[in-house]
């Protein structure tokens, strides 16, 4: 059954499902569309190219007419978990009579990550959905049902991010924009905290943020002037203690009631946005609550259409299992040709000489990553020992100093560099470093947010890093996303090349072809 399904809003996306697989997961602010966008017509003739045939049913993931989630309802809407939410109907395409379905932005995270994740069907699980608006567990159950355990809190995502716009001068007095990005700045200044315990002044501006209702819009920052954080700056000591105090008291929260609830062992499916935060994700393993704990990918909104589409399909066949690669985006355009470069064969050994000589390269391999890790197909790559060059990525992105750079390991050294999971292919988790030489994908806290890789996932990146293992003994580089700042992935010719010029890069890999900038 072929089963095309848009996710409408922010982090819009289009996926086709065919027979149970995934053919494509395309993402609208890919091709250095702005971050967050929603689905383009660009984005939609792209996945139209895609589809040999008219599919079996369209699908329309559940949102609202509008932008947040208080707003009229699109189709299904944003929330409800069980089967009474699905909408079932009929629609025609050129034409043809096709099935059309849709379920709740709710549901679309539980079926994404249940249908993504390595769980046979039938096999039960718990799992959690936090994200802007929604703070829930819920039970998968062995016979396909969805039950909630309970809601933890409202607004979890909303609330973690208010805290920077508060401190941040930049942002207006007004109610909190969203403000999707801060979310991840918010992850890197958690780990410039002292140790110190949480003063008074915290402790009353965190039980105030987690006490507030519809927090962004019934919240102005004008009404926090009391607390002493107000516009003090984000990169201020203070802030970045009272970072990680919200930080830990929102999962405490949570992690509470799975210790009430989620007694039964099972395996822990983690979906929405939240998911994105890599030291909850490391606690949720740490727990020792659950079986096995899964996070995709495409945690975020990325996955919603995705998930839509898994719904679907349980419906009509009563399958909610796919096959699916991570690497299910576009390929990459060639839009013209590059003058300014020397080009010649990709030899691997040679790119990395290059990388461990210093050189900074662009990278693009295939299909671009679903979701917003670069997982080594959109990516820069430099060598890792020298913290001056996490200052020269981030300088290359315009990224604050104070944001790490992600390493990419051979699996089979991941135990070597790196304590904790032996595997770790989406970049979810954070890991302590155990080897002095990375010095330039060492966060602060002495962690790294690591991405391991297998040659069966990834055969040119796993050979890129082995001849990187022969020149230097360390089979990992350094790997961070091919994008201007505030744009995703760059997916055309025409774009790296500006790219690489204007950021001072060293040259790029594109397929089967090293291209270096020409001496002026």
């Amino acid at each position: 059954m072929r089963i095309l399904s848009f996710k409408p809003g922010h982090d819009g996306s289009v996926a086709l499902l065919d027979g149970g697989k995934l053919i494509f997961a395309l993402e609208a602010e890919k091709d250095s569309f702005p971050r967050y966008a929603e689905v383009t017509p660009s984005v939609v003739l792209d996945a139209m190219s895609l589809c040999d045939e008219i599919p079996d049913a369209v699908c329309l993931s559940g949102w609202v007419k509008g932008f947040h989630s208080v707003e009229r309802s699109l189709n299904a809407g944003y929330f409800g978990w069980d089967e009474s939410t699905v909408e079932v109907g009929s629609t025609t395409i050129f034409g043809r009579p096709v099935a059309m379905f849709s379920s709740t932005h709710e549901r679309s995270h539980l079926m994404s990550a249940y249908g993504l994740s390595p769980f046979a069907q039938g096999t039960p699980c718990y799992a959690l959905v936090w994200e802007g608006n929604i703070g829930s567990f819920y039970e998968m159950t062995a016979d396909g049902r969805i039950v909630r355990l309970a809601q933890v809190l409202e607004d979890p995502g909303n609330k973690y991010q208010f805290a920077f716009a508060l401190a941040d001068p930049a942002v207006p007095e007004g109610p909190p924009a969203f403000r999707f990005e801060n979310a991840g700045k918010m992850m890197a200044l958690t780990a410039f905290a002292d140790g110190a315990d949480a003063s008074d002044e915290e402790r009353r501006l965190i039980d105030f943020i987690l006490s507030q209702e519809s927090i962004l819009l019934g919240t102005p920052k004008s009404s926090v002037r009391w607390s002493p954080f107000h516009n003090a700056g984000v990169e201020t000591q203070s802030f970045k203690n009272l970072a990680a105090h919200l930080s830990d008291a929102i999962f405490d929260r949570f992690a509470a009631t799975a210790r009430q609830l989620l007694t039964e062992g099972y395996p822990l499916l983690v979906s929405g946005g939240c998911g994105l935060n890599c030291s909850w994700n490391s606690r949720w393993q740490e727990t020792g609550l659950f079986a096995d704990v899964f996070v995709p990918p495409c945690t975020n909104d990325t996955g919603s259409a995705i998930g839509t589409a898994v719904d679907a399909q349980r419906h009509f066949t009563g399958d909610a299992k796919i096959t699916w690669s991570v690497y299910a985006g576009a390929e990459f355009v060639i839009d013209t040709a590059v003058e300014d470069y020397r080009s010649r064969p990709l030899d691997l050994d040679e790119v990395a000489g290059l990388l461990a000589d210093g050189l900074v390269l662009g990278w693009v391999q295939g299909r671009y990553e679903m979701g917003p890790r670069a997982l080594g197909n959109r990516s820069l790559l430099a060598a890792p020992f020298d913290a001056a060059m996490r200052d020269r990525l981030n300088k290359i992105k315009g990224r604050e100093g104070y944001r790490p750079i992600a390493p990419v390991c051979r699996e089979e050294e991941m135990s070597t560099h790196f304590a904790g999971r032996s595997d770790s292919p989406y970049m979810l988790h954070f890991q302590e470093v155990r080897t002095p030489r990375l010095a330039a994908v060492t966060h602060v806290d002495g962690s790294a947010r690591v991405q391991s890789v297998r040659r069966d996932q990834n055969a040119v990146l796993h050979d890129l890093l082995s001849a990187f293992h022969r020149r230097t003994g360390i089979g990992v580089l350094c790997n961070t996303s091919l994008n201007f700042r505030g744009r995703g992935f760059i997916n055309r010719m025409s774009d790296l090349a500006e790219y690489a010029q204007d950021r001072d890069l060293d040259g790029f890999v594109v397929e089967d072809r090293l291209y270096l900038i020409r001496p002026a």
